[in-house]
């Protein structure tokens, strides 16, 4: 029995999952589009909530996507907790308890999923088990008005960390191998989020939404924010998403300019959101170049983690596992 004057053993340092697969693997295939491919499955989306409505309405076609992603080749899936909030959960009625049961909910799917896919892989598959990542959307998700692609929220540090906080708290409580904090427009909200990881114990990614091919959608040069995040150990890997995937490559190079950690992207397919119209439109990379193609740029670039954002598929995943193979 332990004495009461014996010290008390510190506390063991968050496992990085990223770096236990890089170790194995010279890349990590993340997962492609989940509202939109939700949409294209017939999922009505028009709504604040967006995805999460769904963790309300149809969480088995949340399910359905992920499990379809792990049976592409994707070795992580993105929780449907993008934007759900605890004040995005209130203006529908729900209150707190409902809505961490909700966010909880969401990273159970993707479980679920995996274990699914395990269930079902050949004897033989030598693909390690795939990861889950909760999805951390920034303070303009809850918006829902577009600036998570501005930033300039008028918040300073403190007011995002306390927005933050309550749900990575139950993130974390749910079991998600990581936290993928992504689409952030400004490195005000990426320390805030790096610093609630490195005190909660988390690990998790960092991933910018960016304006071109040098800076954030707020307008700071994507290397210093790669270099501002150097402190950070909870921050395991660093990039991009949600951009247009010509910007990509250049966006890889800064951040590796000015970090060792591994760089992180999953870029738009290339169509272009038309706001007024609300449709997609063709851009300048669909025409000519198919997704798996250009990733190939990316990881030349030295990205590690690659996978897509809006608009990408189960397909999309699917060819950038087969030519990763066939590669050996």
């Amino acid at each position: 029995m332990t004495s009461p004057l014996t010290p008390t053993p510190p506390a063991a340092e968050p496992i990085d999952p990223i770096a236990e697969w890089l170790a194995r693997r010279p890349h990590l295939i993340l997962d492609g589009a989940l509202a939109t491919e939700l949409e294209r499955r017939g999922a009505d989306l028009r709504d604040a909530l967006w995805s999460a409505r769904l963790l309300i309405e149809q969480p088995e076609l949340i399910r359905a996507v992920h499990l379809d992603y792990f049976r592409a080749g994707a070795d992580v899936a993105t929780s449907a907790s993008y934007q759900a909030t605890f004040e995005g959960f209130a203006r529908r009625g729900l209150d707190a308890e409902a809505a961490a049961a909700l966010m909880r909910r969401s990273v159970e799917l993707a479980q679920e999923a995996r274990a699914q896919w395990l269930r079902e892989r050949p004897g033989d598959d030598r693909r390690p088990a795939p990861l889950v990542a909760a999805s951390v959307g920034p303070y303009g998700a809850m918006k829902a008005d577009g600036s998570e692609y501005r930033g300039d929220y008028g918040l300073d540090e403190a007011a995002l960390m306390a927005f933050h906080r309550p749900r990575l708290e139950v993130l974390k409580a749910a079991g998600a191998d990581l936290m993928a904090c992504e689409t952030l427009p400004c490195l005000a909200e990426a320390r805030a989020l790096a610093r609630l990881m490195d005190e909660l114990g988390l690990r998790g990614w960092i991933s910018f939404s960016c304006r071109d091919g040098g800076h954030t959608s707020q307008g700071e040069p994507i290397g210093d924010c790669a270099g501002a995040l150097a402190p950070f150990a909870s921050v395991v890997a660093i990039g991009v998403n949600c951009t247009a995937p010509q910007h990509i490559a250049s966006l890889v190079r800064a951040i590796r300019a000015r970090t060792e950690r591994p760089v992180l992207v999953y870029p738009n397919a290339g169509e272009v959101w038309d706001a007024q119209a609300k449709v997609w439109r063709a851009g300048p990379e669909c025409a000519h170049r198919a997704f798996d193609a250009q990733a190939m740029d990316w990881s030349e670039a030295g990205a590690r983690l690659i996978g897509g954002c809006c608009r990408t598929s189960p397909a999309d995943i699917a060819a950038l596992w087969r030519r990763w193979a066939q590669q050996g």
